[in-house]
């Protein structure tokens, strides 16, 4: 076996399948596109499914990556073991309808055992295979595998639910007796078997079956295989480490990591290895999750973020780092990476202010944590008990980022344990909670095969003329192919269409279909692409179509031309924005519309006032600046040198279209657009918001639209001065702030009056003092306006002494009812409080509420029990003396 660098292997990986004719994928983006089942990209295969679900056919059929992969399902084993990793590399060889097992088989064999390529020692390699699938077992003994070797497995059998499935062979590699945890004659000591000797390298799927949604299989209409082989692991043989973490994929983050330690070293106590490992984990997650666009928030996908960051800072803790250390990591993971993802150095400078302003805020919020934790510990004792409950261990370790084992650990220290039972069953709620909250859709769709088998050639004219003839190549209704239909809903394809399919973010064109002698017999509502690429007609048919004959395609003029001014808009908008907030901010969606567009974009904050006006008035110079816009067809490297921006979700091909604003924009498209930026007239900003963790959108409008909106604003503003009685909107606000001042100046007399009342209501009710058991309670209903004046009084009781309880209650409207109970400090020292009182009094007037032991408060809906809550209040107070 060779001496090989991780991203040696990770490229013989791939120069392997290139000269078998497979395409090379670069890495995905972490953040899936279009998949509401994952919150991550958490295989190879993830970004497949498009092709073996059959909705979109590859160019080319044979398929290769290395596709980096998060998993957080269960974060805690994470340092703990040997091979359990949140961010971990997937080497994939994929063929969708292509090749099947004698090949995927043949091939896996040779990169293995080849003097060219890993030189791996056969007798070190062991195979299992599905009982039923003898196929597979004759091939591999067909390669030359010793039959001693191969091992029949139930569980090989690959099935996630709906959709392609089948069964696998996994290829195991024997590391030696040596790097065993479990004695020879073990019964689990065998190639499958929990054990650390043979280690599973890779899995050969044949996915050959669909699962359909009755739970019955049949074959599929394309066979496929789906491989997956875990770099980390396959590091770790190469390299002869002991578990995945003593190699060059870990090590330099570890080594760095103890430099910033208080002089702790890796490999001296396992303990203490757990925080190297768990540190050199998280960062490389948290790294690349926020170069594809993550940002640590309180839910989703940020969510993931910040709790990786703060597991790694309180691990950094027990190593004895105070200070913000992670972010110092960040260009030490780029340098491991460098040779697949060059991307992360370049945006280093940015990830690492990220991490670092997550670091400054956690250690912020670690204050309160150790408050809480000490408040625990407190609490726990006082109350007798040698055992600090599971769920407030459950808030420490969600809210705070505490690891279970260190609030064990604090607790330990002072004689306490903790509630495991208790934080585990906290932990599965909320795992249940998440996984309810996520989509119920399958993982993958049944392959359609219909659509697939459709290799009609169908060229698109849109970009020169919006009529063309087309011969009607296919009709489609309900699954089967005609040859003529007289009427209803249909899919068609052209030999040739100006009907732009929906792509991009550009919403597909609508227009009618005529025949010969200028009927109208269709109308187009939708277009999108077919499986080969086709330009897929969804149409309403009024009149005879039939299949092999010409017709007139026509694209709705107005309404695409609306579309093209929004979609210029959108460059123009996409680069403004970087100009205002900075390079890092990139376009993370977009809709373009006849009538408005929609531009979704990362970044780490709110986006001002004036900024969103900067990002405006630059549009809007731009389109008064006459700038041309031009098309440029190239290749994919021409296209960079040229500057073109590309969005990091988006695969393209060889061939590319670039869109170019003058020299101000510059992207990757192939959509529609305007000949010159004068063409979209006026463009307006009508709304911005935050749409999820670390995503902002913003809805313009151009032209007629932007228009319309202004002249509506400027209505408005015109009624507003005749309600004000003024002669120019010029003068509109002068004159609100005027308004406001009085209204503060009317709301100060109120409130004044109000104070006056409450007072003078005050001197009555102090004279009502009542006895309950072995305590004086104040209860009155008061006609004041809210719970600011109930406040006030419960302040003038207190001040005064007047009694031992106050309770009050005031209608605060028609169905609005306010509480407040209060009680004097020596009132609380003999165990009575505010909080119960109220919790005890106040569904009585329909509500609910709390607060500290001296005051507390409620609000209700029933003010006709008002004075039922009064009495109950004072019986319950004689009642604690009994």
């Amino acid at each position: 076996m060779k001496e090989l660098s991780s991203a040696q292997i990770r490229q013989m990986y791939l120069d392997f399948f290139k000269s078998k004719g497979h395409d090379v994928l670069k890495s995905a983006p972490l953040i899936p596109k279009d998949d509401p089942t994952l919150l991550w990209i958490n295989s190879g295969v993830a970004t497949m499914k498009k092709y073996f679900d059959g909705s979109v056919v590859p160019k080319n059929h044979r398929l290769t990556s290395s596709q980096k992969s998060i998993r957080t399902n269960d974060i805690e084993n994470v340092g703990h073991t040997a091979r359990h990793h949140t961010l971990f590399e997937m080497l994939g060889n994929f063929s969708v309808g292509d090749y099947f097992k004698e090949e995927a088989i043949a091939w896996a064999w040779e990169l293995l055992t080849s003097e060219k390529w890993y030189a791996m020692d056969p007798d070190r390699l062991f195979i299992t295979v599905y009982p039923k699938d003898q196929d597979s077992k004759k091939i591999w003994k067909k390669v030359g595998v010793d039959p001693t070797h191969i091992y029949e497995a139930e569980d090989n059998f690959w099935d996630i639910g709906q959709g392609p499935s089948g069964p696998d062979s996994e290829i195991f590699y024997d590391r030696g007796q040596a790097m065993n945890n479990l004695s020879e004659d073990d019964p689990e000591s065998y190639p499958g078997g929990e054990n650390e000797r043979y280690l599973e390298i890779w899995n050969i799927v044949f996915s050959e079956f669909n699962h359909k949604p009755d739970n019955t299989y049949e074959p599929l209409p394309h066979k496929n295989i789906d491989t997956g082989m875990g770099l980390e692991r396959l590091v770790s043989v190469f390299q002869h480490a002991k578990t995945n973490f003593e190699t060059d994929l870990f090590m330099p983050l570890i080594e760095k990591t103890a430099e910033f330690s208080n002089g702790y070293e890796y490999g001296k106590d396992a303990t203490v290895d757990v925080s190297f490992k768990v540190i050199a984990d998280h960062i490389r997650s948290i790294t690349f999750a926020i170069g594809d666009g993550a940002l640590p928030t309180n839910d989703g996908r940020g969510y993931v973020i910040r709790r990786l960051i703060r597991r790694a800072v309180m691990h950094g803790r027990k190593l004895g780092i105070e200070d913000a250390f992670l972010y110092k990591l960040v260009p030490v993971v780029g340098k491991i990476m460098q040779s697949a993802y060059p991307e992360v150095l370049e945006q280093a400078d940015y990830i690492k202010k990220v991490v670092q302003d997550e670091e400054n805020r956690f250690n912020e919020t670690l204050k309160d944590g150790m408050e809480l934790m000490g408040q625990l510990i407190n609490e726990t004792k006082e109350k007798g008990l040698d055992t600090i409950s599971g769920k407030p261990v459950f808030k420490l370790y969600d809210t705070y980022g505490f690891p279970v084992e260190l609030t064990e650990e604090f607790a330990a220290d002072n004689d306490l344990k903790v509630d495991q039972a208790g934080f585990k069953k906290e932990m599965q709620a909320q795992k249940d909670r998440a996984r309810a909250a996520r989509s119920d859709a399958k993982s993958m769709g049944v392959q359609d095969a219909l659509l697939t088998d459709i290799k009609t050639p169908s060229e698109y004219v849109g970009y020169d003329s919006l009529s063309a003839t087309g011969v009607l190549k296919d009709i489609i209704v309900k699954g089967k192919v005609l040859n003529k239909i007289s009427d209803g809903r249909a899919r068609l394809i052209f030999s040739q269409t100006p009907f732009y399919a929906e792509m991009g973010g550009q919403v597909a064109d609508t227009g009618v279909i005529k025949n010969s002698t200028g009927e109208v017999v269709a109308k187009v509502t939708d277009v999108q692409h077919a499986p080969n690429g086709q330009n897929l007609h969804t149409v309403e048919v009024r009149s005879a179509m039939v299949s092999g004959e010409e017709y007139q395609l026509e694209v709705d003029i107005k309404r695409h031309n609306k579309v093209k001014k929004n979609h210029t808009a959108t460059h123009l908008l996409d680069q403004a924005l970087r100009d205002v907030l900075g390079e890092h901010t990139h376009q993370a969606g977009s809709l373009v519309e006849p009538t408005y567009l929609r531009f979704d974009f990362t970044n780490m904050g709110n986006v001002t006032d004036e900024q969103l006006s900067q990002v405006e008035q630059i549009v809007n110079e731009k389109i008064w600046e006459n700038i041309a816009v031009t098309t440029t067809v190239t290749d994919l490297e021409s296209a960079k040198k040229m500057g073109a921006i590309a969005l990091f979700s988006e695969k393209y091909g060889d061939v590319v279209r670039v869109v170019s604003a003058g020299d101000y924009s510059r992207e990757f498209c192939g959509g529609n657009h305007v000949e010159n930026t004068s063409e979209i007239g006026l463009f307006k900003i009508i709304s911005e918001s935050g749409i999820g963790a670390g995503t902002r959108r913003i809805e313009a409008v151009t032209a007629r639209e932007a228009f319309e909106y202004l002249e509506g604003q400027n209505n408005l503003l015109q009624t507003i001065a005749v309600d004000l009685k003024i002669a120019k909107t010029k003068d509109v606000p002068a004159k609100v702030e005027s308004l406001l001042d009085n209204v503060k100046q009317l709301e100060n007399k109120v409130q004044s009056l109000e104070d006056k009342f409450a007072s003078q209501q005050a001197e009555n009710i102090w004279e009502n003092v009542q006895q309950a058991g072995g305590h004086t309670v104040v209860a009155a209903q008061v006609n004041v306006s809210g719970m600011n004046q109930l406040r006030q009084l419960a302040d003038q009781w207190k001040a005064k002494e007047i009694s031992d309880v106050l309770i009050l209650a005031t209608k605060a409207g028609e169905k609005k009812v306010n509480l407040l109970t209060a009680m004097s400090a020596n009132t609380v020292t003999k165990g009575l409080k505010a909080g119960d009182l109220i919790k005890n009094i106040a569904p009585i007037v329909g509500g609910g509420g709390g607060g500290r032991p001296d005051l507390a408060q409620a609000g209700g809906k029933k003010p006709a029990g008002i004075s039922e809550a009064l009495k109950q209040g004072v019986q319950w107070i004689a009642e604690q003396e009994r």
